[in-house]
């Protein structure tokens, strides 16, 4: 019985002697890898930022299109490319068509101008867009006419049945 303890002793050091070893070997790995990384960024530092131009549609005003991308950079290796890219075609295209915003109802008419105004707050800009905050949108008002008063109709289809039964 004595013999069995002092094996299966000797078992648990084994495997806590291999368990410890295996630690190690993570642990000074990990390490290794850690101080590849800071190198590396070093390198893609000496390239600037990516500058993106504006979405160009393939067709029309809206849709799939493309966008040129440019930075600087001595030892960069790709200093040029080309993004697919897409502008919703719902989106109001006199503010840009990589903004969005939010609009309020919109105000009276102005008398004055005949025209009614509303105002967009910046809801969402596509590829870092240069956008407005806010903008203002105007129309003209509808034809403004007075209601007419109903007995007027009723008496005028009185008098077409009139003529209707003299016929």
């Amino acid at each position: 019985m004595r013999m069995q303890q002092q094996q299966l002793q000797r078992q648990m050091f084994k495997a806590a002697f291999l368990a410890l070893i295996f630690l190690l070997a993570v642990v000074s790995t990990t390490e290794a890898g850690k101080k590849e990384k800071p190198e590396k960024k070093a390198k893609k530092s000496d390239c600037g930022e990516w500058q993106w131009s504006v979405c160009v549609p393939t067709s029309g005003d809206c849709g799939l299109g493309t966008r040129e991308g440019t930075r600087t950079g001595a030892e960069c290796k790709q200093t040029t490319k080309t993004q697919k890219c897409k502008i919703p075609c719902n989106w109001k295209k006199q503010f840009g068509a990589e903004c969005k915003y939010q609009f309020q109802a919109w105000g009276e008419c102005d008398l004055n101008t005949a025209l009614k105004t509303r105002t967009g707050n910046l809801k969402r800009a596509l590829h870092n867009a240069d956008c407005q905050k806010t903008v203002t949108i105007s129309k003209p008002c509808g034809k403004l006419t007075k209601p007419k008063p109903q007995e007027s109709k009723k008496k005028k289809k009185e008098g077409k049945k009139q003529e209707k039964m003299l016929d």
